[in-house]
């Protein structure tokens, strides 16, 4: 990108980030932003009624071209702080509304929607559209790759990802002939003209899966979705404990599993079955190579070669489903020890959606989408 870029010229991105109470996250999203080159971008905050830091962070990134460092990066066109309104229009949420203020202030031909948690890779932005251009994408969706932290994470994160691979293969997502229809809000890089023409974030706004009804109405309105793991261009630290992880779950996994008390029953059985297998097949081969009087008979022998034989099979069959989520060996392995606290999680979210309301950042949301209201708690 030549030099003649100034703060007046137009964009090609305009990078659109929903902030609300984002003080952890937020300065590393930026600065992995404001060195991306190769492309023109403008960078939109929009802080929704934050009560931290969230603001004063963003600020700072305006005054970016006082950087020396930064200054001679000429792609970024400039930096700004807005705010989403206030209150909620009635039924939406908060995200889908920050995301309409930012949508309608921005410039670019391209609009990425990105979340304050993401971390773009060196040369990623650049990547992104270049992909986009080459398959016609209207919109491109990557999933991006997951940094687990303490013990419950890694355990449960890659069950979680491994089902959401299976339910929305991104194979049939890509394919315009099926109605197969998803996207990860944690990156969503959309022609500007096409989120105009599926009539935006606020066509979506009552939705608390925003991201998924976002790529129904473009495969609907006959635009070309891109969806796929972000490997090598994006990642994330969803959330950074327990808490917040099983809160986030509990709105989520029974709007994309509907069937979410039958997957727990299922993986509960599968948790059974596996810890069964993984106990008893080791100590009964242990005990027929003990017992000499044992040893050698051939009933025996086939019994446990046999129990080896589906022992095995069962954990090919869970590794197989888990490893779509490409987390590394020993993670998806391991994850086995999780699956009690997946079936927990998708019993809580559907006793949740069943019950009428969910949490989300300080905010409760009727799962009917009928109406949003604040609740006495502005924390995250």
């Amino acid at each position: 990108m030549d030099s003649t870029i100034t703060s007046g010229s137009v964009p090609k991105v305009s990078v659109i980030i929903p902030a609300r109470n984002e003080e952890a996250n937020l300065e590393r999203c930026l600065r992995s932003l404001v060195v991306q080159k190769g492309i023109a971008f403008e960078i939109l905050v929009v802080d929704d009624a934050s009560s931290d830091r969230t603001r004063s962070i963003a600020e700072t990134f305006t005054r970016v071209r006082n950087c020396p460092f930064i200054a001679l990066n000429q792609c970024i066109v400039d930096v700004h702080v807005l705010d989403a309104p206030q209150p909620l229009p009635e039924g939406w949420t908060g995200k889908a509304n920050a995301l309409a203020a930012g949508e309608a202030a921005a410039r670019g031909e391209w609009l990425l929607f990105t979340d304050a948690d993401t971390e773009h890779l060196e040369g990623s932005l650049a990547a992104a559209v270049a992909e986009a251009e080459e398959y016609s994408a209207d919109l491109l969706s990557y999933s991006p790759e997951q940094i687990l932290t303490g013990v419950r994470q890694p355990l449960v994160m890659p069950l979680i990802f491994g089902e959401l691979a299976l339910q929305y293969s991104p194979w049939r997502v890509n394919d315009p002939a099926l109605p197969d229809a998803a996207a990860n809000g944690q990156y969503l890089l959309a022609r500007a003209a096409a989120q105009r023409k599926i009539g935006g974030f606020a066509s979506v706004a009552t939705e608390l899966l925003d991201d998924v009804a976002l790529a129904r109405r473009y495969k609907q309105q006959g635009c070309k979705i891109r969806f796929r793991l972000g490997r090598g261009l994006v990642r994330t630290r969803m959330y950074s404990n327990w808490d917040d992880l099983r809160v986030g779950w509990t709105k989520n996994l029974a709007l994309l599993f509907p069937n979410a008390r039958e997957l727990a029953r299922k993986r509960s059985q599968e948790f059974r079955r596996l810890l069964i297998s993984l106990l008893v097949a080791p100590l009964w081969t242990v005990f027929y190579f003990s017992h000499a009087g044992v040893a050698g008979d051939w009933f025996w022998t086939v019994m446990i070669g046999l129990f080896w034989f589906f022992t095995l099979l069962n954990l090919a069959a869970f590794y197989t489903r888990v490893a779509r989520a490409h987390f590394p060996f020993w993670t998806t392995l391991l994850s086995i020890a999780g699956l009690p606290f997946f079936a927990g999680l998708l019993r809580a979210s559907a006793k949740a959606h069943e019950q009428g309301t969910v949490t989300w950042r300080g905010r409760v949301y009727s799962t009917a989408g009928a109406e949003v209201r604040a609740s006495a708690s502005n924390s995250k």
